[in-house]
């Protein structure tokens, strides 16, 4: 008797366990399927209903730790009839030039100051990441680092559909929005090659699309940073982990499973492609313990520019390859490894991370693999700043 009032709970608890996978099935499922709708794709892909910093208050910047008078907030409009908003904010040796008495330092920076501190200092087009606005802290820190060691100005955008910026999302809109930003710059007075581009996570898509737009008309920036980047949204999918949490796990290990995701994708950035065409100094930086993109993505633009460099295209063996196949494949592997570590110079910094570096096709190339700085702080870390102001010569590196 007791052994089969056992067997009954026994049942009982499986028959519950099993209820409730099949429950949590369905409702992962039901998740899944809601990437289907646009707007819901739209709102996973750009996030751009995450309102942070809650009311912000775009006019004062300096409630998000700005100086007195140091940033000025602007909105202009695109071609399509969005209106996007900004923050111009000046470099510091331009700043502490202009605030020399306590009675400009209570005044409200001006669009002609902003005119004048463009054609005096160089400027960085601050693309930013997912989620949330211009006033960030993270962001807010970038820019006090930039305009601090880089002696940069900034102009920080919030594209269209985030924060007070109106419209809607997508790929083809923001990659506009970056493109007026920069026509914003050159028609007050800033020169292509005083422009740094600088993207952040989402931005650096956005980068990659404005950079093949200037490569078209033959216009080059000073140089364009991308800071965790991803190879591609189609290439993202099959690694992202919300704080290493794989909640894409269950499709991303099936092969169907994937392509049905890479099927439901309508907003696409191949930055893999448009690096292929980077035109100016280029650096990337990476964090290894960024919890959202891997640094395989970034891993993997290095390794798009540097392909061009190393003279033998490789030659994979057939199905069935001879033992003289495989020897040939295996010398040419060795040779390119030889051609690698020839062109590519590897430095590494003690508690820092790793920098490598070398001569691209069309212009020099960065790359900065550090330690640490998860994802949203690798843009103000000093080490990676030093880096853009030697290979963009800017700071006391500046020409």
């Amino acid at each position: 008797m007791p052994d089969q009032t056992l067997a009954t709970r026994a049942r009982g608890l499986l028959g519950r366990i099993s209820k409730l996978a099949l429950y949590l099935g369905l409702f992962y499922l039901a998740l899944l399927s809601l990437l289907t709708i646009p707007a819901v794709q739209r709102h996973a892909a750009f996030q751009h209903g995450v309102r942070l910093p809650l009311f912000a208050n775009f006019d004062a910047p300096e409630k998000y730790g700005l100086a007195p008078g140091k940033a000025l907030n602007v909105h202009f409009s695109t071609p399509d009839n969005c209106t996007l908003g900004a923050w111009f904010v000046l470099a510091d040796p331009y700043y502490w030039n202009l605030k020399v008495s306590s009675s400009e330092r209570s005044s409200p920076p001006t669009e002609n100051l902003a005119i004048e501190a463009i054609q005096a200092h160089p400027t960085i087009l601050y693309l930013h990441g997912a989620g949330g606005s211009r006033a960030i802290p993270w962001f807010v820190g970038a820019y006090l680092g930039f305009a601090s060691r880089l002696h940069t100005n900034v102009f920080a955008i919030d594209y269209r559909g985030f924060a007070d910026s109106t419209g809607t999302p997508d790929s083809d809109g923001l990659a506009l929005d970056a493109y007026t930003a920069w026509q914003w710059l050159v028609q007050r007075g800033a020169k292509p090659e005083d422009i740094v581009l600088v993207g952040h996570s989402l931005g650096t898509g956005v980068a990659g699309r404005l950079m093949t737009r200037l490569a078209a008309e033959g216009v080059a920036p000073r140089g364009v940073a991308l800071l965790a980047p991803f190879s591609s949204f189609s290439k993202l999918i099959e690694t992202y982990a919300l704080f290493r949490t794989p909640i894409l796990w269950p499709v991303q290990r099936l092969p169907w499973g994937l392509r049905l995701l890479k099927r439901l994708i309508r907003h696409e950035f191949d930055t893999l492609k448009a690096v292929e065409g980077f035109h100016a100094p280029t650096l990337i930086a990476h964090a290894q313990d960024d919890p959202l993109i891997t640094t395989l993505h970034s891993k993997t633009l290095i390794d798009a520019m540097l392909e061009p460099l190393l003279s033998a295209d490789e030659q994979h063996p057939t199905s069935t390859p001879t033992p003289e196949e495989l020897l040939a494949h295996r010398q040419l592997q060795e040779e390119r490894g030889g051609k690698c570590g020839e062109i590519v110079q590897t430095t590494v910094v003690p508690n820092f991370g790793v920098i490598e570096e070398f001569k691209g096709l069309r212009a020099p190339v960065v790359y900065v693999e550090t330690f640490w700085g998860s994802h949203s702080y690798i843009g103000i870390q000093e080490g990676i700043q030093d880096e853009m102001a030697r290979l963009f010569h800017l700071g006391r590196y500046r020409k």
